[in-house]
């Protein structure tokens, strides 16, 4: 015979197990809620404010105005469109060219997640106009007018880079020098391709807030900014459900250590989306010569915002320095230290 104090013993264990299902359910939903927010193009009706939550921020008035005037600005300036087709998996790229008269160089620019060509360069792009640049405005896989379904951090957007490269040598300038610009996950995407094999014209690259891994945001997001538990294989999972391959050990860290192309890495001081230690540990890295911008008291992709004068003249700099420097050839493994 089974005592009372033992049957209450079992409702206790069925009620608590019965809790901790509940629990892991709902949060295997929030899960998959929330990578329908990170990747997907058609992103659930809710998705503008989770997107705040997960970014951590909150854009000022005076700035999101001033982005949306310079973006339409920026569209109407009379662009180029242009369509290019991935080699990878046969995606239908698009991008946006302005070209300069006598450009000194050409601009490749990656946007940032869940955002738009316009929107991130168009407060900086009379700027480049001014130095001399032409300037060819990506439109990211997964997002806007780019074909795809998914968005990858970077994963598959690394290899859109070099065929982007090839159009533009190819149907802009076989003489300019080129530069690899990015904004948050364009940052990231520019700089894991630099771990690629990238063309002698490729002289440098310009990472605003990039993140060091698809995994390493990830983990922040759950943990600092949404307050959730997070599990290693949790963006694996995911990366590999929606875009069919694996993003383990894919980290821009790992590919600025094979880097030979010039770096300037820039960052805000108070981004809450990309921690700017993510800067400090991509600029560690990086094994070509690099340079710092870090602005005090700058949030998400603001720093031109904050400090419009002194983002340009390094920018300009940093052209400057390298548009008649061609990368230093790879040295053979066995001879490095």
């Amino acid at each position: 015979m089974i005592s009372p104090g033992r049957n209450r013993l079992f409702a206790g264990g069925a009620i608590l197990g019965a809790g901790l299902l509940a629990a892991v359910a709902g949060y295997v939903r929030l899960v998959r809620y929330l990578s329908d927010v990170a990747f997907d193009r058609n992103a659930p009706k809710s998705a503008e404010t989770a997107k705040k939550k997960i970014a951590g921020k909150s854009e000022k008035r005076e700035f999101i105005a001033l982005l949306d005037e310079a973006a339409k600005k920026l569209e109407e300036s009379g662009c180029e469109t242009v369509t290019i087709n991935s080699s990878h998996d046969g995606t239908e790229l698009t991008g946006h060219l302005r070209v300069c008269p006598k450009a000194k160089r050409l601009l490749i620019a990656m946007h940032g997640w869940r955002s738009s060509w316009s929107r991130d360069f168009g407060t900086v792009a009379d700027a480049w106009l001014d130095a001399k640049c032409s300037a060819l405005f990506v439109e990211q896989r997964g997002q806007n007018a780019s074909g795809g379904e998914y968005m990858s951090f970077g994963v598959l957007e690394r290899l859109d880079c070099l065929d982007w490269i090839k159009w533009a040598t190819e149907n802009v300038s076989s003489e300019l020098p080129v530069y690899l610009v990015g904004v948050s996950m364009g940052a990231t995407t520019v700089l894991l391709a630099s771990g690629l094999d990238l063309p002698p014209n490729v002289h440098g690259i310009i990472a605003d807030c990039g993140f060091t891994s698809p995994d390493a945001i990830w983990r922040h997001v759950m943990q600092d900014n949404l307050h959730l538990p997070y599990y290693d294989s949790l963006y694996e999972n995911l990366c590999r459900e929606r875009i069919g391959v694996s993003a383990k050990g894919i980290s821009t860290t790992e590919a600025l250590k094979n880097n030979r192309v010039p770096v300037l890495f820039a960052h805000g001081t108070d981004d809450k989306f990309v921690p700017v230690s993510m800067t400090y540990e991509n600029y560690r890295a990086c094994a070509a010569p690099k340079w710092l911008l870090i602005v005090p008291g700058a949030d998400h992709g603001m720093s031109h915002y904050v400090e419009p004068e002194r983002y340009e003249k390094t920018v300009k700099d940093f052209f400057r320095a390298y548009d008649k420097v061609t990368p230093a050839p790879e040295v053979p493994p066995e001879s490095k230290e």
